[in-house]
């Protein structure tokens, strides 16, 4: 398999021998990571099981977690899930590259499709089982939402959509989400949400694909699935505690085909999993944190608050250069776009001329970095 580098990787090889402005604090806006405390009585209910490390945990995962993330998904997107329609998992990375080499395995010409630019673990799935690719570009044309091709998609087994996305940060509607549920029908493909920034919306609650999956006429969700995660909800990414949800009948066999990859989570992280999923008090402190930022960013760099996610998709001159620059002058690192995403058959990349800066830190910090990247800007 020839996997590309990570656009960590990347980044570090283009600012390899730039020596930083040694007078500013580094600033790092490259990952999504948040970067604030885990809330405290998540860390207690680790540390209250943390003696039930001696046992084995189930591949299932336990009752009160599941029932925690079905009472998620009902408080949230108003959609009952019966225990066979949900999956705990570990995290969401291991699930969207396993997932598809589980669907596509008995696929003679597997083809996935996915939103470009994406997260990488996508791709390397879709090399890991071989298949066809097709990009679904979102550019500032089509308003960064995939526009719908019938011809490629009838051709395709997986679709992976990424809403909120990350990086743009753009949403689509329920109406719009539920058009792609007809083409799944259709078409007969697979049509998976990555839903991992559902949580961190800046005014109106962001529907899910399984509420636009009922609101289709499709109740049972036949074709239909989404993941999520506590990451960035939680400010948690360490429990390593997310879901698949959907049709129970690939999620059956999907059950059986997870007993052998061996990634049941620690039972003293599921309890501590479960507390977060059940807490809804802590997820509003956290969207406050990340308006906030976003608020300061229009007011420094006049960008548009967008409706969720903590991302900024910024476009400039030459992303490369400025991301050099903007390293060596200022002693910041943002993300060139173009390490994000890919050339589509037409060899048109949609990252190029933009950069990523993930708005994860606190304030003061934000301030900073934030008026940094102004001066720099003003110098193209």
């Amino acid at each position: 398999m020839n996997f590309e580098p990570y656009p960590f990787e990347k980044l570090n090889h283009l600012l390899e021998g730039i020596t930083p402005n040694p007078e500013l604090a580094p600033s790092v806006l490259t990952i999504g990571e948040p970067q604030f405390e885990t809330p405290a009585f998540i860390q207690n209910a680790l540390e209250e099981n943390a003696p039930l490390l001696k046992k084995y945990p189930k591949t299932t995962g336990e009752v009160d977690l599941r029932q925690a993330m079905r009472s998620f998904v009902k408080k949230r997107f108003s959609t009952s899930l019966s225990d066979a329609q949900i999956i705990p998992t570990f995290g969401t990375r291991e699930v969207l590259f396993n997932f598809p080499q589980f669907l596509l395995f008995d696929k003679k010409n597997p083809v996935m499709a996915y939103t470009n630019p994406f997260y990488q673990i996508y791709e390397g799935a879709a090399i890991a089982t071989r298949s066809k690719i097709i990009h679904l570009n979102l550019t500032k044309q089509n308003n960064f939402k995939p526009e719908i091709d019938e011809e490629q998609l009838s051709s395709c087994d997986l679709v992976i959509l990424n809403f909120p996305n990350n990086p743009t940060s753009s949403v689509l509607t329920k109406e719009e989400l539920a058009q792609w549920v007809y083409l799944a029908l259709k078409h007969n493909f697979v049509l998976l949400n990555d839903e991992c920034y559902s949580e961190l919306y800046t005014d109106k609650a962001i529907p899910s694909l399984l509420e636009a999956s009922t609101y289709a006429g499709n109740p049972t969700f036949k074709n239909v699935l989404v993941i999520n995660s506590i990451s960035k909800r939680s400010s948690a990414p360490g429990l390593r505690s997310g879901f698949i949800a959907g049709d129970e009948e690939i999620l059956k066999e999907y059950m059986k085909y997870r007993t052998y990859v061996g990634c049941a989570s620690p039972l003293p992280l599921q309890s501590a999993a479960a507390a977060a999923w059940n807490d809804e008090v802590h997820v509003e402190s956290s969207r406050k944190i990340y308006k906030k930022n976003f608020e300061i960013a229009q007011e420094i760099l006049g960008t548009e608050i967008p409706q969720a996610t903590f991302y900024l998709w910024i476009e400039v001159k030459d992303a490369l250069e400025f991301t050099k620059k903007l390293y060596q002058d200022y002693n910041v690192k943002v993300l060139p776009g173009e390490f994000l995403a890919r050339e589509d058959a037409k060899g048109q990349n949609p990252g190029i001329r933009y950069i990523r800066i993930a708005l994860v830190e606190n304030e003061a910090k934000t301030q900073e970095a934030l008026q940094r990247i102004k001066e720099c800007l003003d110098e193209q």
